[in-house]
C-alpha cells in the first residue's frame, strides 16, 4: 500500500497542466535577438488587472501563470535571476548582513560571473537602469563609485524606494536626483532605457537592458501625474483575506483579524500601489514604442516580472512578503518576442533561476554553473514537455533589522527561517531552528485548497509527508542539472 502511495504522490508531483491559450506565432529572430527585461519590486498578481501594457504584452506572448521565485524577498531573488542559481549556491539568503547584501554578493564574486558577464562576452551590449541589489551604495567598500564588470551602461541607484530625492551611479560618476516631477525615479530610468536601445541600435549591436525598477515598493510613491487620480478603487479580496487559517503554523498562530483601520490602511496602500504602476506601465508603453521606432521590435524579447509577490491582509497577515504563501512566491512573468506564440498561458512549474540560462540561450552564448533550465522550450512548443516537479524556496528569517526596507514591525508576522516546496498539488514548508532543522512543518493541498486555508500537516497521509520530506532534502542541497527533478 505504501509503495502505491508513493508512486501516486510521484504521478501527483510531476502532472502539469496543458497550456492555453490561442498559439498563433511570429517570426523567428535574424542574428542574435534583443532582450529587453522589466523586473518590478513587490509586484503582486493583483496589480497586473490595471496595467493596460502589461495585459497587451501577455495577447502578444506567453504567460507563465505558475512561475515561483527562490525567496520571496529582494536580493536573493535578484542574485537568483543574475546567477541562474538557487540561494544555498549564490550564498545570499537576506538583505544584509553575512548571508545576504550587496556587499556578500561582492565578496564572494558572484558579480564576475553572471547572466550580463556572459551576454557581454558575446558581443553584446548591456545596460544596467534602477535597482541592483540591497546596500548598493550604502557602503565605503567597494566605493559608491563602484560598477560591476560586464555593463556597458550603468545607471543604478541605492535608496531608491521614495521616487524622489535619491543618487545615482551613472557609469562611475553619483549624480542626484531632486524633487521635481522629472527627477520622478521610473520616468528617469525609462527615459535612459529608450535612450539605450537607440545608441545600440546605431552602433548596430544586439543589447541585453535590464529596467529594474522599485515600485510598487513601499512607501508606493506614485508619480505626480497619477497621485490621487484614481478616484478610490477597492482591494482585489480573496477568500484568504482577513482569514483565520486552520492549524495555522506557531509563528503566526495568534494573528488578530484586522481592525477597521487596517481595512482602510490596505485600500489605500493598494491605491498608491496601483498608481505607481500605472508608471511602470508608462516605461514599458515608452520602451515598446521606441523599439518600434527603430526597426527593432521584431527582434527583441521582452520580459516582465517581479522580484516577489506581496501580501496585504492575507491570511490576517499585514502588508508584506517573505512568506510561502502563493501571494508572495507567485508572481507574473510574461515573455514576447520573435518566434513566441501569443496569447498562450503555459502552466509548468518555472522559477527565476531558469531566466539566466534561457537569455543565454537566446543570445547564443554559454551559461555557466546555473541550477535553473532554459524556458525556450515552453516558448517554442504549445505542448508540455517534461518539466519540473517541484520549485524550492529558501528564506532565512525573521528579520532583525530595522535598516532593511523590508523589515516588519508585527513580529507575529516575519516568519523564522524555512525550506519549501510547490508542486502541481502541495505546497510543503519545513521551518528550522538557529541550526538549520526542522522543527515543524506545514502542507496545504492546492488542489483542494488554492488559497491556502487549511494547514495539514499532522493529519496529511504520512507516506504523502515523507515523500515531500525526501525531495525537499535532495533539493536543498543540489548543484547543477541535479536541481531539475522531473
Amino acid at each position: 500500500m505504501a509503495r502505491v502511495l508513493a508512486v501516486a504522490v510521484l504521478l501527483a508531483l510531476a502532472s502539469c497542466s496543458q497550456p492555453t491559450g490561442v498559439a498563433t506565432t511570429t517570426p523567428t529572430p535574424v542574428g542574435h535577438p534583443n532582450i529587453v527585461f522589466v523586473l518590478t519590486d513587490d509586484l503582486s498578481w493583483n496589480l497586473v488587472d490595471r496595467m493596460p501594457h502589461v495585459k497587451q504584452l501577455m495577447q502578444q506572448g506567453v504567460t507563465f501563470d505558475h512561475y515561483y521565485v527562490t525567496d520571496s524577498l529582494c536580493c536573493p531573488s535578484r542574485s537568483s535571476i543574475f546567477k541562474g542559481q538557487f540561494p544555498h549556491n549564490t550564498g545570499i539568503f537576506t538583505n544584509g548582513g553575512p548571508d545576504g547584501g550587496f556587499v556578500e554578493f561582492y565578496r564572494r564574486g558572484e558579480q564576475n560571473s553572471a547572466v550580463n558577464t556572459w551576454l557581454h562576452s558575446g558581443g553584446y551590449r548591456t545596460a544596467m537602469m534602477g535597482k541592483y541589489l540591497n546596500g548598493y551604495l550604502e557602503v565605503p567598500d567597494p566605493p559608491r563609485t563602484y560598477v560591476p564588470p560586464g555593463w556597458d551602461e550603468w545607471d543604478v541607484g541605492g535608496n531608491g524606494y521614495p521616487q524622489y530625492d535619491y543618487d545615482l551611479n551613472l557609469n562611475g560618476q553619483i549624480v542626484h536626483y531632486g524633487a521635481s516631477q522629472a527627477d520622478y525615479l521610473t520616468d528617469v530610468i525609462a527615459s535612459s532605457g529608450q535612450q539605450f536601445i537607440q545608441t545600440s541600435t546605431r552602433a548596430g549591436k544586439p543589447f541585453f537592458l535590464e529596467l529594474a525598477t522599485f515600485a510598487p515598493h513601499a512607501p508606493y510613491t506614485p508619480p505626480k501625474r497619477y497621485l490621487g487620480k484614481l478616484g478610490g478603487i477597492s482591494y482585489p479580496k480573496t477568500p484568504a483575506y482577513d482569514a483565520q487559517d486552520l492549524n495555522a503554523p506557531r509563528w503566526r498562530a495568534a494573528a488578530p483579524p484586522l481592525t477597521p483601520k487596517e481595512h482602510d490602511t490596505v485600500r489605500a496602500d493598494y491605491e498608491k500601489r496601483v498608481e505607481a504602476d500605472l508608471a511602470v506601465d508608462d516605461l514599458i508603453g515608452n520602451l515598446e514604442k521606441t523599439l518600434r521606432e527603430t526597426n527593432q521590435l521584431q527582434n527583441t524579447y521582452f520580459v516582465f516580472s517581479s522580484d516577489n509577490g506581496y501580501h496585504m491582509g492575507e491570511h490576517r497577515l499585514h502588508e508584506g512578503k517573505q512568506t510561502a504563501f502563493d501571494t508572495d512566491i507567485n508572481v507574473p512573468l510574461v515573455i514576447s518576442g520573435p518566434g513566441v506564440p501569443r496569447g498562450l498561458t503555459q502552466h509548468q512549474l518555472v522559477m527565476n533561476i531558469d531566466l539566466a540560462p534561457t537569455f543565454a540561450r537566446l543570445g547564443g552564448v554559454a551559461e555557466t554553473g546555473v541550477d535553473g533550465v532554459s524556458l525556450l522550450p515552453l516558448l517554442r512548443s504549445n505542448g508540455s514537455p517534461a518539466w519540473r516537479q517541484a520549485a524550492l524556496i529558501e528564506h532565512h528569517g525573521p528579520n532583525a533589522s530595522p535598516n532593511d526596507p523590508d523589515y516588519t514591525r508585527f513580529r507575529n508576522e516575519d516568519p523564522p527561517s524555512y525550506n519549501a516546496l510547490r508542486t502541481s498539488q502541495f505546497t510543503y514548508v519545513e521551518y528550522l531552528n538557529a541550526q538549520q532543522q526542522p522543527v515543524y512543518n506545514e502542507i496545504y493541498d492546492d488542489q483542494k485548497d488554492p488559497y491556502q486555508l487549511s494547514n495539514l500537516a499532522g493529519s496529511a497521509d504520512p507516506a504523502i509527508q515523507r515523500q515531500l520530506h525526501a525531495l525537499l532534502q535532495k533539493l536543498t542541497a543540489c548543484h547543477g542539472a541535479d536541481c531539475f527533478v522531473t
